[in-house]
């Protein structure tokens, strides 16, 4: 889509330095952006190429404008507002209603007019699916899954039977809502399968990355509020409870009957333990080990940086002995008392 600079400037309420007339086609960097591009400048570390960019216009905050060689538009969240500038330029393409020739849906499920079903698509018995709804190829919804108004499943999603969305849910290749969790009891050695009979209940607005797993709850159901976005590659174990607007990013794995905070952030990589709590406003950095509960907001983090490898075979002995020397710490400390 091309807009003009004025039109961009009153949809994302900045303050424009240039020709409003300007016509504007695409989004991209500071270093590649050249004449009908329009990039965005929110990091420091690209100050160089800011002051060297060819494109025909920056996003940028009020104290950066003046390093800017060409046309701006000052806001005071930069990348929120190229967020919101690429939506306007690359809108999503709407689906044309109509089912697939080779899409097999049971007679009692409830298809709106709107929906559009695509090639190979399986869908159970009384399940809904509701306006606008896209449902792409080969993907299988179960039996009594309700799908949200507007919501996009991408090819190859497989929903299990009782699975609620709400609103605009958008579903990735290979996601997996609704498998059974990880319940087995120890029998003398040998392993006994727990029924999973909760299912997975998804709020408006949420986005699950590709072949991320969401498990069905044991007894309850597992619960995604409203606005969660979750990467690619991400285990949701059973009756686990996301709460709104958190966002988890890739390969993270949470243990089953964790609750998970309003608008935490969870960074790459992070293991969460199974039936702790974790306070709203937490922010987690990539491959922390979450073992207990947190009860405050705050940044954490747990890793260990890396190093050369001769220091962290020092480092991994010294770790063996810290108890032992705390202990001795602690002596010495008493006595000198």
């Amino acid at each position: 889509m091309t807009l003009t600079l004025g039109e961009i400037a009153r949809h994302i309420k900045a303050e424009l330095y240039g020709a409003p007339e300007y016509e504007i086609h695409a989004i991209n960097t500071l270093q590649k952006a050249s004449t009908g591009e329009i990039s965005f400048f929110s990091n420091r570390r690209y100050l160089t190429w800011l002051k060297s960019t060819t494109a025909s216009a920056v996003i940028l905050s009020k104290e950066d404008r003046e390093l800017c060689p060409t046309a701006t538009l000052v806001v005071d969240n930069p990348y929120l507002a190229y967020a919101f500038t690429a939506r306007l330029l690359y809108p999503e393409p709407e689906h044309k209603p109509g089912i697939s020739s080779s899409a097999h849906i049971d007679p009692s499920a409830k298809i709106h007019s709107t929906a559009f079903i695509g090639p190979h698509v399986i869908i159970g018995t009384d399940t809904i699916i509701t306006e606008n709804v896209f449902i792409g190829a080969g993907s299988v919804i179960g039996n009594n899954v309700i799908i949200g108004t507007n919501s996009k499943l991408y090819a190859n999603v497989v929903m299990y039977d009782g699975v609620k969305t709400g609103e605009r849910v958008i579903l990735h290749s290979g996601v997996v809502i609704g498998a059974d969790g990880f319940g087995i009891a120890n029998n003398k050695g040998r392993w006994v399968k727990i029924p999973q009979i909760g299912s997975v209940v998804i709020g408006n607005d949420v986005e699950i990355g590709a072949n991320t797993t969401v498990d069905r709850g044991a007894l309850d159901n597992t619960i995604i509020d409203d606005g969660v976005k979750i990467d690619n590659q991400v285990q949701v174990g059973h009756n686990v409870h996301i709460e709104e607007h958190t966002a988890i990013a890739g390969c993270v794995a949470i243990a089953g009957s964790t609750r998970i905070g309003k608008r935490c952030i969870i960074g790459g990589a992070c293991g969460i333990s199974g039936h702790i709590e974790i306070a709203d406003d937490v922010t987690l950095m990539g491959m922390t080990g979450v073992a207990n509960s947190i009860k405050e907001s705050g940044v954490y983090a747990s890793v260990i940086p890396a190093m050369d490898v001769k220091l962290w075979r020092k480092n991994a002995v010294s770790f063996k002995q810290l108890h032992t020397f705390a202990t001795r710490i602690r002596k010495i400390e008493d006595n000198n008392q």
